[in-house]
């Protein structure tokens, strides 16, 4: 059934059909990440990173309502290049997608869904939705989260947005029985800074040991997805103070302009990248490249 609305491109359906080593990643970062041809460039480039250390890249999208699990550069192209005109789709918005032959970029929600219907059990972005700021009135919740609960996908980022509330995001999670493995640290990452005041529930310090735990944990039936928070390289992250103050400032802003749900990730990020002169895309890119990495020897230490 899955065939009637699935494309799997062929290198990424034979890496899967010999237990060779996938990554998927998603494509909210081309077309809403970042500006044309930038977002095309740090595609491609994340997809060689997963290359260079011996997996398969499998960036996630819809495409004239095709469900598609690796795309080819012409489609990435085509993708950057149609920017935010291209709808950002989580899981209420698939069917939408399909049944009006439109095109969509994968939010992590999305992505973790195509990549289980693909069978790929790896993904790596740059940091998950959560519980946004001032959720107690508003109830903005990333739809990430629920979907990490439900959906047996191991996620690698640089944790929680910053943007969003550290604090009601990890209670979020642990309701929801989700695991945050830290790897080679013990407080969870807050995307443009190493550490936060967080916890995290397990530090795990190679990647086989997080594949060991992958796949005992769906060896047992235990459903849902993994956290596994990596923290962005010391010389890439951003003094806490800097970010900080352009966060509290774009979340200001946000405000008063009436910004909500889907559209206040991309616009917070979006401003922070102005408000540091650039500093926090550059940031972005390099943790990115970072979770795609370990996203590549958590694939193959699970394969083997």
């Amino acid at each position: 059934m899955l065939e009637k609305y699935l494309d799997i491109q062929p290198e990424v359906a034979q890496a899967l059909a010999n237990n060779q080593p996938v990554v998927a990643l998603e494509s909210t970062i081309i077309s809403h990440g970042m500006p044309y041809p930038r977002n095309v460039e740090t595609a491609l480039l994340v997809e060689e990173t997963i290359r260079e250390q011996g997996a398969v890249p499998a960036t996630i999208a819809i495409i004239e309502g095709r469900l598609k699990v690796g795309l080819s550069k012409e489609e990435i192209e085509y993708l950057g290049k149609a920017g935010t005109a291209v709808t950002k789709v989580s899981r209420r918005d698939i069917p939408f997608m399909v049944a009006g032959k439109k095109d969509g970029a994968t939010t992590v929600a999305a992505t973790m869904i195509l990549a289980e219907m693909a069978g790929v059990k790896v993904f790596a972005t740059g940091g998950i939705g959560g519980v946004h700021r001032g959720a107690q009135e508003t109830f903005d919740i990333s739809a990430d989260l629920q979907e990490l609960a439900n959906t047996d996908v191991a996620v690698v980022c640089a944790g929680a947005k910053s943007i969003l509330d550290l604090a009601l995001t990890r209670e979020y999670l642990e309701t929801q029985g989700v695991p945050v493995i830290g790897y080679q640290t013990e407080s969870l990452p807050a995307f443009y800074t190493r550490e936060s005041e967080h916890s995290v529930d397990y530090r795990l310090d190679t990647a086989q040991d997080i594949a060991m735990a992958l796949k005992a944990k769906w060896e047992m039936s235990l459903k849902g997805g993994v956290v596994v928070a990596n923290p962005i390289p010391k010389e890439y992250a951003m003094p806490v103070e800097v970010i900080t103050n352009a966060i509290d400032t774009a979340l200001a802003e946000a405000e008063e302009q009436g910004i909500a749900g889907k559209e206040s990730t991309p616009f917070l990020l979006a401003r922070v990248c102005e408000l540091t002169g650039g500093n926090s895309l550059d940031s972005n890119i390099q943790l990115v490249l970072n979770n795609a990495r370990l996203g590549a020897a958590i694939a193959k230490s699970y394969c083997a």
